[in-house]
């Protein structure tokens, strides 16, 4: 089967005082119709990654790639016209802090319909019903409410499901999300994972999924790629990531809290030199 998305040789690149700094450093990877979890430390390059899949490395930055294909378009030399079809009706991403990605002068509701655009002969008024409809599937208790509302009126956990009914309504093919459930608790954290889940299972979305939890990453997602000062260490699938065996990963892992057991002294990730080469 063909993949949704394939990227060879990824590298993001800023300038510094010092020179060049290369943040991500030769990402591989393709994406089918699943969920594929990215994990590793904050300062790993996996929003970044997930920012270049759809054009948005902020400049001065510049990304490059030998290959950056998603469902046949050559993405590397997509023209800005191009890129307005696709981000948004089949490319979408989560952002990880709704407080920088809502805007802010902006009622939520407004927000919605302009994600929407009112595509396939769709009215107003029915693209109203979908947007409600979507906030109210991630558990928005008063979606008239939230509608009319801006975003300094809503706590982070509803901004957040704001965002996340924003990038879900127009049914994406690919969607990126970045700690999507992180403002969560854990009964809106589920509902959310649900609503992802039939995505990818009944529409075939690709999901490219986030996160620090790897816990979650393993029971949720179909496969894991592990990133480490800017490249993948180890790819493998959840449902194994208990048995990694690149040293960071298993060192990950080992850093999860416990409830029984009482470690003395907590563990701490020990590094090699060598794994950021």
């Amino acid at each position: 089967m063909t993949p949704l998305l394939t990227v060879e040789d990824l590298r993001i690149t800023f300038p510094t005082r010092a020179g060049p700094s290369e943040v991500v450093r030769g990402v591989s990877f393709t994406l089918g119709r699943e969920r594929l979890g990215i994990v590793g430390e904050s300062g790993s390059g996996k929003s970044q990654t997930g920012r270049a899949l759809l054009g948005l490395t902020p400049p001065p930055g510049k990304a490059t790639a030998k290959v950056l294909n998603f469902d046949g378009i050559d993405l590397k030399n997509a023209s800005a016209a191009t890129w307005r079809r696709l981000r948004g009706a089949r490319m979408s991403m989560v952002m990880q802090d709704p407080k920088f990605s809502l805007n802010p002068v902006m009622t939520v509701g407004k927000q919605l319909l302009e994600a929407l655009k009112f595509g396939a002969g769709e009215t107003r008024a029915e693209a109203r019903v979908r947007a409600l409809a979507m906030l109210e599937a991630v558990q928005i208790r008063d979606p008239e409410r939230v509608f009319r509302a801006y975003p300094h009126e809503l706590s982070g956990g509803m901004g957040q499901r704001a965002m996340i009914a924003m990038m879900l309504v127009t049914e994406p093919d690919l969607l990126i999300a970045d700690e999507p459930t992180s403002a969560l608790d854990v009964t809106v954290q589920v509902e959310v994972l649900r609503i992802l889940d039939a995505l990818v299972r009944d529409r075939g979305m690709g999901l490219i999924f986030i996160s620090h939890d790897l816990r979650l990453v393993s029971s949720f997602c179909d496969r894991v790629l592990v990133m480490y000062a800017g490249r993948v260490v180890e790819e493998l699938k959840a449902s194994e990531l208990d048995k990694a065996q690149h040293p960071y990963t298993r060192g990950l892992m080992n850093c999860l809290p416990k409830i029984e057991g009482g470690v003395r002294p907590l563990p701490t990730l020990e590094r090699d030199a060598a794994w950021a080469l």
